[in-house]
């Protein structure tokens, strides 16, 4: 890996716990393998492009990085009913990531209604440049999935391509279909993938206890749960 910037945020309001602080930890990367990426995403490191970071905040593990035992992994009652009416119905086309028009309208159409709905802050995406630095412009492969009804894109994922395993990045979709359950649908879909790639871990990025949103990735098992400098431990069934 070549770094070109290594540096600590200032502590802010934490997005996932209001009632914290939170500190992250960034590298932008200048160029980093897909395995090089794996071993730190081990260690508690996201990314959004060429961008790394990882919480680094004063008393405080909340977030958790969760992974999902593919070959193990048994749907729940939830889940199966996600399955049955998505399937066939609402399935992904993997392609190259691109910051298409119709992808940006149903980018800034998600986080519009997240502002509106959960208070996140007002979003423009402008020209989309900001976009490609975080899901175009990738230093391994990534894909982009691409989920539509009718013809019409309701749900766009970016998953990283991994030596050992599928990295969910993020998603967003459309809300008119939010009775679908898409999010759930979506990580259904990349455990299938792996499954069929032969591919032992899919990763969900952090599991953040206390957190309403996160909370979707904590009813996938077997799954296991690791602390920034602990080591594994199974995630219990709730």
């Amino acid at each position: 890996m070549r770094v070109a910037l290594h540096h600590y945020q200032e502590p802010s309001t934490c997005g996932y716990l209001a009632d914290r602080l939170q500190r992250l930890e960034y590298v932008i990367a200048q160029s980093i393998t897909s395995a090089e990426y794996q071993t730190l995403m081990e260690h508690g490191w996201r990314h959004f492009g060429h961008m790394l970071f990882r919480p680094a905040c004063e008393g405080c593990v909340a977030c958790r990085t969760v992974r999902i035992d593919v070959k193990a992994f048994r749907p729940n009652r939830n889940q199966r009913r996600v399955a049955r009416l998505n399937a066939g119905v609402m399935e992904p086309a993997f392609v190259p990531p691109e910051c298409t028009p119709e992808v940006l309208r149903l980018y800034d159409a998600w986080h519009d209604h997240q502002s509106e709905n959960k208070g996140w802050p007002a979003h423009f995406s402008g020209d989309g440049s900001q976009f490609e630095q975080s899901f175009v412009r990738q230093p391994f492969q990534v894909e982009q999935w691409e989920y539509r009804l009718d013809g019409q894109l309701v749900g766009t994922g970016y998953v990283d391509i991994l030596p050992n395993a599928l990295s969910a990045i993020y998603f967003f979709y459309d809300s008119n279909i939010k009775d679908r359950s898409p999010g759930i649908w979506n990580v259904l879909r990349i455990i299938e993938e792996a499954r069929t790639r032969e591919i032992p871990h899919v990763y969900l990025g952090y599991l953040v206890e206390g957190c309403p949103g996160m909370a979707y990735k904590g009813t996938f098992h077997p799954a296991e749960v690791r602390e920034l400098g602990k080591e594994w431990q199974p995630l219990p069934t709730l």
